[in-house]
């Protein structure tokens, strides 16, 4: 017999060999029909591989993470038995889930797919997931596989066993395919009720250009018809929210060959919103008791080996430069940079915490593939600032910046938001992370038990935790539902002693500080993402690049209408006049598109009157009312952000 303990912490006596559908079954039928994978003593497998020790599991469903992620590695196999079945021949790469659905790598040889082909592999792939077939798993040798893959003739697959070693080779089959895999897969296709190919798009495999390209077929799956609908739906409106459509649009930033991929110019409507947003967080930390520093755009590679960084980070680096035979990286990270200025001053205990806040330019060498817009660039402006503080501090420190989360988060309108505990790998220590196994247990449980303290809601992720320390990542969810990794709360307990960083205590002794890194606003780029597609490039007041358009019927009218927008600058209201020779429904039309929040109409009547006309964008005419009321109503809206 084993022994099975549960999420609750409840212990459940089995038969050695029993599965996680066994768990489910034994728990209730209706549990069991929704279970997709088992997390078994952290680790995801197949609900219907055999548990022949004591283990803790969580049965995953839709509703998991990893159980979509289960559903969609499913799918891609199911995608590439009906391709197989329509296209004998076909060789396959590889075919991985990602945020929303999957893709699968193949080569086609001499056919071809066309988007006018993804009915009939969508038909194919619903009368195959009609037939239930289960995902059987099977230990294969190194030799076995080789052979397999020899006689079908796949040199891709092929070159993916070269990597691995007997004993670490399984191969999966539903159906009429089997794939080289390693798992895991959901119990059988008759999960898969709902199919979507999504597109089609070349890509060279493994990513290397000088390799052949291969045809790779975006899908998309899920449990039940009616998800596929609203999600289809939604992709819809994400169309109408790209980031990308409205930056250009709106004239927010831009890219240019000449200057270079994953290098964003901000137009003047975009640095005016990075200034509001510097604003608010300077305001926000000024109150918080930060101060802030500068520090250079490059530094000596001396700095990020002593940080540890360059080892880890190599790879994102761009290439070092050398002056006078020494080489100088472009600054990827502000960590190091802050550290140095801890430590250019000797501290008391009486000075803690110190916290140091920057607007820092960092550059990061992202591989040309992931380039997205703003959400993943090469050069950006991070929202970042490091905490110095005692032990005993750390609880209030650290729930303090979860609180400025919360904070910000309620400004900006975002409801959903899921705090990720993300941990280390005890199997990794002193490849990926530090090897100090004692202190990550121990600042591990001291960020759990601030987060419980706090009542806030917090999963925990294994081997996603930074090089030197635990971190909380916030996963945010814009009102149309897309998932943004935004912010980060990370702990560091191994650079204090890496740069000899020290405080004097109340002892007289000295002591490495707890070092907090936090950028609650992520970076410009990546926020400023977010947002234009969060409201839809209809920004509210007080961050509307333009908060007034000022639109004279006539030029009889625009030296009136000169002399409102000047009483309005003075006010600190920002807008423009348009001063075009169109007539005012084109006028609107165009501050309309361009989401302007207000218009003010002027005419005969209001130069008369020495009024102004109101117009609310989406919403229409709001009146006539005089300058300063006008003004009194701005500075309401934008003063209530708070």
């Amino acid at each position: 017999m084993i022994n099975i303990t549960l999420p609750d912490g409840s212990v459940r006596e089995y038969e050695a060999g029993a599965t996680g559908l066994d768990v489910a079954k034994s728990i209730s039928e209706g549990l069991a029909r929704n279970v997709l994978a088992a997390e078994v003593n952290g680790v995801v497998w197949d609900a219907t591989r055999p548990i022949n020790t004591d283990a803790t599991i969580k049965l995953l469903t839709w509703n998991d993470a990893e159980g979509k992620s289960t559903f969609w590695h499913s799918s891609a196999h199911l995608l590439a038995e009906a391709v197989e079945a329509l296209y004998p021949g076909t060789k396959f790469g590889i075919g991985p889930p990602i945020e929303q659905g999957f893709y699968y790598d193949i080569d086609l040889g001499d056919k071809t797919i066309t988007a006018d082909d993804f009915k009939k592999i969508e038909d194919k792939m619903a009368e195959l997931a009609k037939q239930s077939n289960s995902y059987n798993r099977t230990d294969v040798s190194k030799a076995d596989a080789v052979k397999y893959f020899t006689e079908k003739g796949d040199e891709y697959k092929l070159e993916l066993i070269e990597g691995l070693n007997d004993g670490e080779i399984t191969f999966y089959q539903q159906g009429n395919f089997t794939d080289l895999c390693r798992g895991p897969h959901i119990p059988n296709t008759g999960f898969i009720k709902a199919i979507k190919l999504m597109n089609i798009a070349g890509a060279y495999w493994r990513g290397d250009e000088k390799r052949k390209q291969l045809t790779r077929l975006y899908c998309v799956t899920f449990p039940k018809n009616a998800e596929l609908t609203e999600y289809l739906e939604m992709m819809e409106e994400a169309k109408k929210r790209d980031h990308r459509k409205l930056g250009k649009e709106l004239e927010i930033f831009t890219f240019d060959d000449e200057v270079g991929p994953g290098l964003p110019l901000w137009l003047p409507k975009g640095a005016m919103i990075i200034e509001k947003l510097e604003e608010l967080a300077k305001k926000s930390e000024t109150e918080a008791g930060y101060m802030r520093v500068r520090t250079p755009h490059i530094a000596k590679e001396a700095l990020y080996i002593r940080s540890g960084h360059l080892p880890y980070y190599a790879d994102s680096m761009f290439p070092p430069m050398e002056l006078d035979n020494v080489k100088y990286y472009l600054k990827a990270m502000n960590c190091p940079h802050h550290h140095k200025i801890f430590g250019a001053t000797q501290h008391s205990y009486k000075d803690m915490p110190v916290r140091l806040a920057e607007y820092g330019t960092c550059y990061r060498y992202e591989d040309s593939g992931s380039l997205f817009g703003l959400m993943r660039v090469r050069s950006m402006q991070m929202n970042d600032a490091h905490i110095y503080c005692t032990k005993e501090q750390f609880e209030t420190e650290f729930r303090a910046v979860n609180d400025l989360y919360l904070k910000y988060f309620k400004i900006f309108g975002i409801d959903k938001y899921v705090m990720q505990l993300s941990k280390h790998d005890p199997a990794k220590l002193g490849q990926k992370y530090i090897n100090e196994p004692e202190l990550w247990l121990e600042t591990e449980e001291m960020v759990r038990k601030v987060l419980i303290a706090a009542n806030i809601p917090f999963v925990e992720i294994m081997d996603e935790a930074a090089f030197y320390g635990p971190k909380i990542d916030i996963q945010i969810y814009s009102t149309i539902g897309r998932q943004f990794t935004l912010a980060t709360n990370q702990v560091d307990f191994a650079q204090g002693r890496r740069f000899d960083l020290t405080y004097t205590t109340k002892e007289n002794t000295q002591e490495h500080p707890i070092i907090i890194h936090r950028a609650p606003l992520s970076t410009h780029e990546r926020f400023i993402g977010f947002l234009l597609e969060h409201y839809a490039g209809n920004f509210p007041l007080w961050l509307a690049p333009d908060q007034v358009a000022v639109l004279p019927i006539s030029d009889k009218y625009e030296e009136y209408a000169q002399n409102v927008l000047n009483v309005l600058k003075k006010s600190d209201i920002r807008g423009f006049i348009d001063s075009r020779n169109e007539k005012i429904g084109k006028k609107i039309r165009d501050a309309e598109v361009q989401k302007v929040p207000y218009m003010i109409i002027i005419g005969e009547q209001e130069m008369t009157e020495d009024k102004i006309s109101i117009r609310r964008h989406g919403q229409g005419d709001l009146g006539k009312i005089s300058v300063p009321e006008f003004i009194q109503q701005v500075n309401e809206e934008i003063n209530n952000i708070n």
